[in-house]
């Protein structure tokens, strides 16, 4: 049996025509590298492992040195793999130091008792297992930084709409509601009366 590995490059909706083909040939080189693990008799994990890492290592996809960046500027990632044989599992979220996460997550798998590790817990095993810790700054890149500066701005300007529509909207004008009880208006006492005949005519 000839073994298949698919790799998915990610969910962008859309992808410019200057790094369409640096994504795809991201994908061939992921791809290629576990098809030749499983080729030479390597465990499906290690394909997995490996092809994954490839994708954590290209700055064109968001993992590794490619994550988009959070609120603070800051990568933030998560990993997991499965093992199928016995369904053993590892994951790991919310790690920032770290190269490749997945490689991570399958120490989780193999060497601890649980399935799930996530910031600081998940750091502080990875210091314990001996993994490399990179600066932060070394997974940013000067592209999400600019995607990042651009989902500012835009939000700051909805945020200015909706303030500018606020102070034209009528219903700012007006006192606020009284509370009051559920069947006040007359269309909801109608329908209130309605109810109770009904249940008085079936109960």
């Amino acid at each position: 049996m000839n073994p298949v590995v698919v790799v998915h490059g990610g969910g962008a909706s859309h992808i410019s025509k200057d790094r369409k083909e640096r994504v795809r040939q991201g994908i061939i080189r992921a791809a290629t590298v576990g098809y030749n693990i499983l080729r030479e008799g390597g465990s499906a994990v290690d394909a997995v492992e490996s092809a994954v890492a490839v994708l954590e290592d290209d700055p064109e996809f968001n993992a590794g040195c490619g994550s988009v960046l959070n609120v603070n500027g800051e990568v933030e990632m998560d990993a997991s793999i499965m093992n199928g044989k016995d369904l053993s599992a590892g994951a790991v979220s919310a790690v920032r130091c770290v190269a490749n996460p997945i490689k991570l997550a399958r120490l989780v798998m193999e060497k601890t008792p649980h399935c799930f590790l996530t910031d600081q817990g998940a750091a502080k095993f990875a210091a314990a297992m001996g993994v490399p810790e990179v600066p932060g700054k070394q997974l940013v890149t000067e592209r999400n930084i600019k995607r990042l500066e651009k989902e500012k701005h835009e939000k700051d300007a909805q945020k200015l709409d909706c303030q500018k529509s606020r102070r034209h909207c009528p219903i700012e004008t007006r006192e606020p509601r009284r509370q009051s009880a559920v069947f006040q208006s007359p269309h909801l006492k109608k329908n209130k009366q309605i109810v109770e005949n009904e249940c008085k005519s079936r109960f």
